[in-house]
């Protein structure tokens, strides 16, 4: 026991006396201590004494459309601590390609008698679905709270990136190191985000760089919020002459770093890049990525917070709470090229890499 008492002593950062304290559920440690204490205990693989095992206040549905995209496990990362310190237990659901539906998940979580859900990017950011399920959830007394997407339809708490002002971020930056080409690359327009990313894009290209939406509107490509996805776009708005792309996911910027490759180009020599989200272990990508941050972890506990007070009966705001992004600029964006070499240096690299794959022309 002593050299355990040691091991947790020196993961949390306490003296073993303090640990002792808290294992044998001893007065005297505040709630902060005992949570290190615990995450210690969790972290060196042991288990927690029986008398420490705290009853659920209850279940809590989690919704995410798939977990492929690192920002959901992020989401749920976040979500889960935040309901676990509250004393619930987070339960994880995620849609899969011809697995459950997201009414299927709900009706199961449900069933299960959850004291609440939390939707993350789900159909309430679809602006082209049925708004009226989440009127029959409310009509079965479960609260719920809804992260990226809003629509003035749903009567409750929305949690939101500032989408337009992500793109602005994005733009001036590009702006600031001689970019005049810039491209987005975004998912289908019928999802709230994306409207709202596009808006911001075409009002920033107006405002930094004075090109008129008409103009600009010819920079956006719509695709899948996939590498595959953003491969596609970034292709396509390369190949028209764009030295810059801005993408909705750190996903596609993957996808638009393979894209400038195939087409003999580098980044950011050639071609600058910027994410979306700063999902985990984006930094460590070649080249780290420039990428406008979405504050998980701040839009996770406020979710996690809002549910709760439905929860407890005295609702939050039916509306939507806004958070600031971040941009973070690492190795994927640098300086462009001189006024009015953008589209040659792009055409004869793209036709070297075409030549290169057809030798006898066609």
């Amino acid at each position: 026991m002593t050299a355990r008492l040691a091991d947790i002593a020196a993961q949390a950062g306490v003296s073993e006396a303090t640990v002792s304290r808290v294992l044998n559920g001893k007065p005297g440690v505040s709630a902060a201590t005992r949570q290190s204490v615990l995450a210690a205990l969790d972290l060196l693989g042991y288990e927690r004494p029986v008398r420490l095992r705290r009853r659920s206040a209850g279940l809590v549905g989690l919704i995410t459309p798939e977990l492929e995209n690192p920002i959901f496990p992020a989401f749920a990362q976040i979500i889960g601590q935040a309901l676990t310190r509250q004393g619930y237990t987070p339960v994880l659901a995620t849609q899969t390609p011809g697995g459950s539906t997201e009414d299927e998940l709900v009706e199961m979580l449900v069933e299960r008698g959850v004291a609440g859900i939390i939707f993350v990017s789900g159909l309430h950011a679809d602006s082209t679905a049925d708004m009226e399920r989440y009127d029959r959830l409310h009509g079965q007394g479960v609260p719920f709270v809804l992260i990226n997407g809003f629509s003035d339809k749903i009567k409750a708490p929305f949690v939101s990136p500032d989408d337009r002002g992500a793109m602005r971020l994005a733009v001036t930056h590009l702006a600031s190191l001689g970019h005049e080409r810039i491209g987005l690359a975004v998912g289908p327009k019928r999802f709230v985000p994306v409207q709202r990313k596009i808006e911001g894009f075409l009002r920033s290209m107006d405002l930094v760089l004075g090109i008129p939406a008409r103009e600009a509107e010819d920079r956006i490509q719509h695709s899948l919020f996939t590498l595959e996805g953003g491969q596609a776009a970034a292709s396509g708005l390369i190949e028209a002459g764009c030295t810059a792309v801005v993408c909705a996911s750190d996903m596609m910027a993957l996808g638009a770093i393979r894209a400038a490759r195939q087409h003999g180009l580098s980044v950011p020599g050639d071609v600058s890049v910027v994410g979306f989200d700063d999902s985990p272990l984006i930094a460590f990508t070649d080249p780290p990525l420039t990428t406008i941050r979405q504050p998980v972890t701040a839009m996770g506990q406020a979710a996690v917070r809002a549910l709760l007070e439905e929860v407890g009966g005295t609702p939050a705001p039916h509306s939507e709470f806004v958070f600031l992004p971040e941009l973070v600029v690492r190795g994927s964006t640098a300086s462009g090229p001189q006024a009015g070499a953008a589209v040659p240096v792009q055409q004869s690299a793209w036709r070297r890499t075409r030549d290169a794959q057809n030798p006898t022309g066609g």
